[in-house]
């Protein structure tokens, strides 16, 4: 595993060298972070050069930085993680994008270059906002049409910004504002002495 993975940090730096900004290498995987501008460029050379040859795009998500672990995280606040899989070289690498700015995250959108992007970028535009630029056809995919918000920001809140029901009256489904009370859930804690029949 480790000459493995030895081969594909050398390969990585020959071809990318300084595009890469930052580069981990922990619990067997590699990580390679690369600015927005370059992400294009660099994706076409991971995709196309035969010594790394990352012809499958297996994953792709949004991610909120806003904190980390509990504290306060000092950067970019979204960034965009993809995982590429070559077959040919039997290797994997993560690749991170963070997107210059957190008011109106765009990154270059992938599909151009792995169509298997499409839907999990529309799904990373729908949970975070992020704004994938020369996607064909960004649109929510799990939220509704008029869903407010971002469900996956840190900061969005619990309980929505609106919530559905059916009115009789109307009769057909109708939008409100929230009318529920914020609580903090606490988990239930059995206390009692052979709960469930153990012993």
């Amino acid at each position: 595993m480790t000459q493995r993975l030895d081969a594909l940090q050398a390969a990585l730096e020959a071809a990318l060298g300084a595009r890469i900004t930052h580069f981990k290498r922990e619990r067997g995987e590699i990580t390679i972070t690369v600015s927005a501008a370059d992400s294009i460029a660099v994706a076409k050379q991971l995709r196309d050069d035969k010594t790394l040859a990352f012809e499958q795009l297996i994953d792709l998500c949004g991610v909120d930085y806003s904190s980390y672990k509990d504290m306060p995280w000092d950067g970019p606040r979204f960034c965009v993680v993809t995982h590429l899989l070559s077959l040919a070289n039997n290797w994997r690498v993560r690749l991170k994008v963070f997107a210059p700015d957190e008011d109106l995250p765009v990154v270059p959108a992938l599909t151009p270059v792995w169509n298997a992007a499409n839907w999990f970028e529309r799904e990373a535009f729908d949970m975070y906002g992020i704004i994938f630029e020369g996607h064909d056809d960004l649109r929510r995919i799990l939220t509704d049409y008029g869903f407010i918000g971002h469900p996956m920001r840190k900061d969005f809140p619990v309980s929505g910004h609106v919530e559905m029901r059916y009115d009789v009256e109307q009769r057909r489904v109708v939008y409100q504002p929230v009318t529920i009370e914020p609580r903090e859930i606490t988990p239930r804690v059995i206390r009692e002495d052979n709960y469930g029949g153990l012993h």
